[in-house]
């Protein structure tokens, strides 16, 4: 048997072990088949001995089946499980294809959705289940009521949705308006409608460069800060990943060394911390922060008059 029709067999056996219930033409859109390839798997299985249980139209591999206890062993996690296992390969530089790896081999034996369960709870559960699903069949979407704090406007956002960023704290687009990819946060979504329009753009799918302060842009910005240990441990606390960029020092500070998407996510950082933190060789974060305080105390003291 050659190598992708053992693929699509895991795939499909792993979908009818799932609690989700499919039909056969979920099946053959899903994994790219024709129903009659599916048919012909189904009778695969069963005829190793699995027991096939059809309720109305879904089909699913029987609990009771001979072997399924050791295969449901073999690629089932438990939420915890899952949750050590994603925290672990998500402190993986991003740069690094051994996370990659782990993350789509991750992904290949557990439902991305209860997995997405296991971080996200509230209101953004049912947004990111859409979003997944949307992923997964290459559908657009529509953020609906999406909160921009840039533009100040609240509107709906037609676009294609590719990638989640750490704990699905916000998705990577393509905005079919302005024809480029952006980030949106999760928490700024009203609700998201699945559209029956495929992705048009998907060569144009790229995810950008997102700094430790969860900022993003094409452009990479050099930094250098020397923090105190209180500087040091609110920053490794509020943004974990910065801990890879930190170098202890003879005197008891850290070295901070990384490159930022833009200053202002480190400017609000250094500007909260002024007195633990120095900055080093970095002269236009320098100006940056001169800029942005005299702004502000120019605004404070024109109130004040």
């Amino acid at each position: 048997m050659d190598q992708p029709k053992i693929d699509r067999m895991l795939r499909l056996m792993k979908m009818l072990t799932t609690n989700n219930t499919y039909t056969v033409d979920d099946i053959a859109k899903r994994l790219d088949m024709s129903r009659r390839t599916v048919y012909r798997y189904i009778d695969t299985f069963r005829e190793a001995g699995f027991v096939i249980k059809k309720d109305r139209n879904h089909i699913r591999l029987d609990k009771a089946s001979p072997y399924f206890k050791d295969i449901s062993q073999l690629v089932h996690f438990t939420e915890e499980e899952a949750v050590i296992l994603k925290r672990a390969i998500e402190s993986i530089d991003d740069t690094n294809q051994l996370k990659l790896n782990l993350k789509r081999k991750l992904y290949s034996v557990y439902d991305n959705k209860i997995l997405a369960d296991t971080i996200v709870r509230g209101s953004n559960s049912s947004n990111v289940h859409n979003l997944i699903e949307a992923i997964d069949t290459h559908q657009q979407v529509i953020l609906k009521e999406y909160r921009s704090s840039n533009a100040g406007t609240i509107r709906d956002r037609v676009v294609e949705p590719f990638a989640f960023t750490t704990n699905y704290v916000q998705v990577w687009c393509f905005d079919t308006e302005s024809k480029s990819c952006k980030l949106f946060k999760l928490s700024r979504i009203g609700s998201v409608e699945i559209l029956p329009q495929a992705w048009q753009w998907e060569s144009e799918h790229q995810q950008g460069f997102i700094d430790i302060f969860r900022m993003h842009n094409e452009q990479r910005h050099p930094i250098c800060l020397k923090l105190s240990i209180r500087s040091r441990n609110l920053l490794i606390e509020e943004y974990p990943l910065a801990e890879q960029y930190l170098t202890p020092t003879e005197d008891g500070k850290w070295i901070l060394k990384t490159d930022v998407a833009n200053y202002a996510g480190v400017g609000r950082f250094v500007i909260g911390l002024m007195s633990d933190i120095e900055i080093i060789d970095s002269p236009e974060l320098e100006q940056y922060l001169a800029d942005y305080i005299a702004k502000y105390w120019g605004n404070i003291a024109g109130k004040r008059e």
